[in-house]
């Protein structure tokens, strides 16, 4: 058993793994922009080859520096686990270097140290970043023992922007008590610890590391760099108050988050979100260029739609059509639908179309008439964009605010309020449902409110129908460019 023990520590289930299928491509389009992987070896101090992988952007900008995360993986993990690293932080033109600890994975060694020789290795991965001039400010995301490597690594190394610690544990002597608790190994407390004593020992001769010395808590309040805490509330591997120790001694900027999950269960988005914007934040990443819009000005920026963002030529041309058809019906009930040219570019179409405005503000006016029940059937509702919305990642972490005003039930945008005041329809009102534009009620005299009162309601009818209809090609066209943009991704090991 105590044997077991010794390889539950120093000699985990190794990962094994090919490249070709469980890393990103060569070559790979995330987000509408293209990067691809370039694969390397290191040798550490103890003349151990490290596999390593670094996602950059192609063509990588030459006169412009990118920051870089370097990801550290579990104890049985390796760099296939750093793929959803990229798919979060690649789109904020941050670069992400993937590597298999010493003893891990494809590269060289025969043991893991849970963290004291994996500190060594990341220093060479750091040095080697340092030596490219490509490469600004350096970044660590780490989990489980690769949080523990980067927290002792950055004690050392203050140049380090920031990190990103998931799963860490504050003391590898304390943790091995208490799984023996969780694996319910019936034996004395003081049979236990005499066990812990011949297993440090022989890991000493083994891995040439002694367990007493992995300890987080001594080193937390000689570090100072920004540092992002996570942990599942749920991990009865490494408990959460491991991290919660570590917390309370850090002595840089910190933050915590807990969410549902085991040690091993996949992170929910918004603890994703966090770390984007906490990397965002530190690394000052170069915004990206034009050349290359991303999927924000994709699916937001109307003006700039061309048929190469990826969505279906026919069926915008055809929303656009339907889009003209309710103007001609708004502006003659008799008028046959017209044809539309297929010659014009997209954002031709949609300025023609932009003159719609004239017959939306009559029915926005119209229906703030209504009353009792018609009024109410005139309000925001629901419109199940949970499960249309693209994922927050780093990419469209400006369009956040936009995003949540699509189904906002607060004060409309500004810029909706001001194309209304000025009888004008822009084309970001296009994006955005109609039913989620509000207009300001209008003080009325009592003649005024008579005279509404006494308008026939057989009028009120086809007007509102187009209103809707109008409203539900502006929906189709907002998903019609929303359904492209999700990325594919690709298993972890």
């Amino acid at each position: 058993m105590i044997d077991q023990f010794i390889n539950f520590v120093i000699r985990p289930p190794r990962a094994e793994y090919s490249p070709d299928q469980y890393l990103w491509e060569s070559d790979f389009t995330l987000a509408g922009r293209k990067y691809k992987r370039q694969d390397l070896e290191l040798r550490n101090q103890r003349g151990h080859t490290l596999q390593c992988s670094h996602y950059l952007p192609s063509p990588l900008p030459e006169d412009t520096p990118l920051p870089c995360v370097i990801y550290c993986h579990g104890n049985s993990g390796c760099r296939a686990d750093g793929n959803e690293a990229a798919v979060v932080l690649l789109p904020s033109n941050i670069t992400v270097f993937t590597f298999d600890f010493s003893g891990s994975g494809l590269s060289d060694g025969a043991y893991v140290s849970l963290g004291w020789h994996e500190k060594d290795d990341l220093k060479v991965v750091v040095s080697y970043l340092r030596s490219n001039k490509q490469i600004s400010c350096i970044g660590l995301w780490g989990r489980s023992m690769g949080a523990v490597t980067s927290l002792l690594y950055g004690a050392e190394d203050p140049s380090i922007a920031g990190m990103v610690l998931d799963s860490a544990f504050s003391n590898l002597f304390d943790l091995m008590m208490e799984l023996v608790d969780v694996y319910k190994i019936r034996l004395p407390k003081f049979t236990v610890k005499v066990a812990v004593q011949f297993m440090r020992r022989v890991i000493q001769k083994k891995a040439k590391f002694d367990i007493m010395d992995l300890n987080c808590i001594q080193v937390a309040p000689k570090t100072f760099m920004p540092a992002l805490f996570g942990h599942a509330n749920d991990d009865k591997f490494i408990q959460p108050h491991h991290s919660d120790l570590i917390y309370q001694s850090y002595a840089g900027d910190k933050n915590i988050i807990k969410f549902d999950g085991d040690h091993n269960s996949s992170r929910p988005q918004f603890y994703y979100d966090s770390v984007s914007i906490f990397f965002y934040n530190i690394l000052n990443p170069p915004q990206v260029s034009s050349a290359s819009s991303n999927k924000l000005e994709k699916y937001y920026d109307l003006g700039d739609l061309k048929v190469r963002a990826g969505m279906d030529e026919g069926l915008l041309y055809e929303i656009i059509a339907g889009l003209q058809t309710v103007d001609a019906d708004a502006a003659s009930s008799s008028s046959a639908p017209p044809g539309i040219s297929t010659t014009k570019s997209v954002t031709e179409l949609l300025s023609d179309v932009a003159q719609v405005t004239g017959v939306i503000d009559p029915m926005v006016n119209q229906a703030n008439t209504l009353d009792g029940d018609d009024a109410s059937e005139m309000q925001d509702k629901p419109i199940g964009q949970n499960e249309e919305c693209c994922s927050y990642t780093s990419s469209n972490r400006e369009s956040w605010g936009r995003c949540s005003s699509l189904g906002s039930n607060d004060e409309p945008p500004s810029d909706c309020t001001l194309a209304y005041s000025n009888r004008e329809m822009t084309l970001e009102v296009l994006a955005t449902p109609f039913r989620n534009i509000k207009c300001k009620q209008t003080d009325l005299t009592k003649e005024e409110k008579m005279k509404k009162k006494k308008a026939p309601t057989d009028s009120k009818k086809p007007k509102r129908d187009k209103f809707e209809k109008l409203e539900a090609l502006s929906q189709r066209l907002r998903l019609c460019i929303l359904k492209r943009v999700n990325h594919r991704r690709h298993r972890s090991s």
